[in-house]
């Protein structure tokens, strides 16, 4: 069956008309996930969370490595005497990476990940995965055939220059060779028949690598499934904005996001940066929020809830809703508290980010950032209010500033309380680090 035929417009707002949203492994768990932290995650998510639109469950990153379940350093493979990848990756006969059964038992006798797939699609949920760019080394190194063409081989198609910085498994894929489409088509047949929704591609938005971003979208289009492209990591590059909302529904505006301040303010720039280029299924991804138990067996220091004060919770998901980010969450989600559903179960504050229309930044001034939403189908705005500095202030908005009218009732949204009607401006104190995410409305004039 050949999903879709049209634009890949068309094709962007079908397979995600609004920003996705779900959990990702990585922050919580590096590449030591397993499946039964999958499992537990999926069934949390879907009697705790799917009601409200989170609906994405993915694995991400090195699922094919064989190493322990456990905190370990980052894998590298290294090379035997006789020019060998150890320790060996788990692949198929055409060089295409498969599950590790030691960590995804239901893997074994080449079922790959679709009885995972399966579980999750059962509960009502999607199933995504972490994929890294181009084509293992070690397929290269055996010089295995490309599945779809009758006498080419991995060696064929890989670009030996083109390697990643962090991670020293894959060769890029040179797209002009023949095979090399070929190849990523046979890639994305193998995730469809699995049941796969959702692939993050690693190692290709930062730099910019448009002929393969290029190639994982004809794959999607012709694998017979929809399949949602997430390219990592950021920052990817404006000049390339047109390019990726052509091929991507979601792509990184900047590298990995961890819970220091610091981090957070800094998406603050970015958010100025992609103003204007979210929207019709393609979204500007702001990562993984940090929130709830994260680095339980993960790759950034010890197992801690995030290190986000209550303020700078707030501000995050105030900021990510405003700008209609995908929200991906990073914590391990059984071991949440009734703070992070706090932050999660916010019908209101979802709504911003499934539903805003075209946000932009209203003000910045002495650490005061505001941003504003259209409401669809009313005669209103949403707004987000921020204190980036690191002392407490009154921060205010003009009405004006929105083009509004003088009165306006202003209802707040986290607190899901109404706040009066309002004459020519609102003003609130907040701490710093802070923020405010409301809903205004005009008053008809009597």
């Amino acid at each position: 069956m050949i999903f879709w035929l049209g634009t890949h417009e068309a094709f962007s707002q079908q397979l995600a008309a609004t920003p996705p949203l779900g959990w990702n492994s990585y922050d919580c768990f590096g590449y030591s996930v397993h499946e039964d932290d999958v499992k537990a995650t999926a069934r949390y998510m879907a009697k705790k969370l799917s009601a409200l639109g989170w609906k994405y469950v993915v694995v991400d990153y090195l699922w094919y490595f064989k190493g322990p379940v456990g905190k370990t350093r980052i894998p590298f493979q290294k090379r035997s005497l006789d020019g060998s990848f150890l320790p060996p990756l788990s692949m198929d006969q055409w060089g295409r990476l498969i599950p590790s059964t030691s960590k995804f038992p239901s893997a074994v006798n080449g079922k790959g990940f679709k009885p995972l797939a399966d579980y999750v699609h059962k509960l009502g949920l999607l199933f995504g995965i972490h994929v890294m760019r181009g084509i293992p080394r070690e397929a290269v190194w055996k010089r295995l055939p490309v599945k779809g063409t009758s006498k080419l081989h991995a060696n064929q198609i890989a670009d030996t220059t083109s390697t990643c910085k962090w991670l020293n498994h894959m060769y890029g894929i040179d797209m002009e060779k023949p095979g090399a489409q070929e190849y990523l088509n046979s890639l994305l047949d193998l995730y469809a028949s699995w049941g796969v929704d959702f692939i993050k591609v690693d190692d290709i938005s930062f730099p910019y690598h448009e002929p393969e971003i290029e190639g994982y979208r004809k794959a999607i289009e012709q694998c017979g499934r929809p399949v949602v492209l997430s390219l990592s990591p950021g920052p990817t590059p404006l000049s390339n904005a047109n390019n990726v909302s052509k091929n991507a529904q979601m792509w990184r505006v900047s590298d990995d996001m961890w819970d220091t301040w610091g981090r957070l303010k800094a998406m603050f720039k970015y958010a100025r940066q992609w103003e204007g280029k979210s929207g019709n299924g393609n979204w500007p991804d702001f990562d993984i929020l940090m929130m709830g138990k994260i680095t339980s067996r993960g790759p950034d220091g010890i197992e801690r809830y995030s290190r986000f004060s209550n303020d700078e919770l707030m501000t995050q998901m105030s900021l990510w809703c405003i700008v209609r980010s995908p929200l991906m969450i990073g914590g391990d989600l059984p071991y949440n508290r009734e703070l992070e559903l706090k932050y999660l179960t916010n019908k209101e504050v979802l709504a911003v980010d499934q539903h805003g229309k075209d946000p932009h930044q209203v003000l910045e001034e002495n650490g005061t950032i505001g941003w504003s939403a259209g409401i669809p189908a009313a005669d209103g705005k949403y707004v987000a209010l921020f204190d980036t500095a690191d002392v407490p202030k009154t921060v205010s908005v003009n009405f004006s500033l929105l083009g509004m009218k003088n009165r306006v009732a202003v209802r707040n949204l986290w607190q899901q309380r109404n706040e009066g009607v309002f004459y020519k401006k609102y003003q609130v104190y907040l701490p710093p680090h802070g923020a405010v995410l409301l809903r205004l409305s005009a008053v008809k004039q009597r």
